[in-house]
């Protein structure tokens, strides 16, 4: 498993749900370090918390674990490309900025 790439995929889909580190924390149920620590591939993640940043991201394992994947099926079957991510974080943020203004109306 490559935890760099893991904890660079975890950073990624983090920033694209608009997600702190400390509110990405909360959710998975440990400590902001230790969030800070998987993005940096400092620190090896438990399956059980793969498990948690998955839900917590709304993503699947493939999407965070894609970089450690060997099999050429499952790499066919994976997340969005870049040009595609790209778009979707550019979704993502006017749909949070539409969010706020209507909570506010």
């Amino acid at each position: 498993m490559d935890y760099g790439k893991l904890g660079v995929r975890v950073r990624q889909q983090r920033e694209l749900s608009g997600l702190t580190q400390g509110q990405l924390a909360k959710q998975v149920g440990c400590s902001t370090s230790f969030i800070g620590h998987i993005e940096r591939g400092e620190k090896k993640a438990s399956v059980e918390t793969v498990v948690a940043l998955c839900n917590a991201l709304a993503v699947s394992p493939s999407v965070l674990l894609q970089d450690s994947l060997t099999d050429d099926v499952m790499q066919s079957q994976l997340a969005l490309d870049e040009n595609n991510m790209e778009l979707m974080s550019g979704l993502m943020h006017v749909l949070r900025e539409h969010s706020r203004k209507a909570e506010y109306k």
